[in-house]
């Protein structure tokens, strides 16, 4: 009786296909954005999905400044900011960053769902967010991703 080998087929740099996406942030909830950018950066939409390689996609956000916070998280949340220096620690609400750096709250939140180690800094770098509907990735051809 002969035994039956199955193999599972890893991913390799060389066998990783990534397509380029445009997400549209307008009334978007920047939470519920940030994980399904996050998944798909990783990869984990793919069946060839492998948690050592980077299988993700790059994403491109366009109007960063249209996304919205629920509740009172203008006023009450609190991005932290140290500038290295004793007593450097700078607090400013969503509300105000919204206004001044929008694309820093999308940033952040899908940068604090990646994995915290060097292929989760890999895969941040395929992370790309506007202000404004324009983007300088046309020559890659991006294609719509609706949420």
């Amino acid at each position: 009786m002969s035994k039956l080998h199955f193999t599972t087929k890893h991913a390799n740099e060389a066998t990783v296909k990534r397509n380029w996406y445009v997400v549209d942030g307008t009334n978007q909830t920047v939470g519920r954005m940030s994980a399904r950018i996050a998944a798909i950066l990783r990869g984990k939409n793919k069946p060839s999905y492998t948690p050592h390689v980077d299988t993700g996609d790059y994403i491109i956000v366009i109007n960063a400044e249209k996304v919205v916070l629920t509740g009172d998280k203008l006023n009450q949340k609190m991005y932290d900011h140290f500038t290295g220096y004793p007593g450097g620690l700078k607090e400013e609400a969503a509300g105000n960053l919204l206004k001044r750096r929008p694309e820093v709250v999308v940033e952040r939140a899908v940068k604090g769902m990646l994995p915290k180690n060097r292929l989760g800094r890999k895969m941040y770098k395929k992370l790309f967010v506007y202000v404004g509907a324009e983007h300088p990735h046309g020559a890659q051809q991006p294609k719509e991703l609706k949420f």
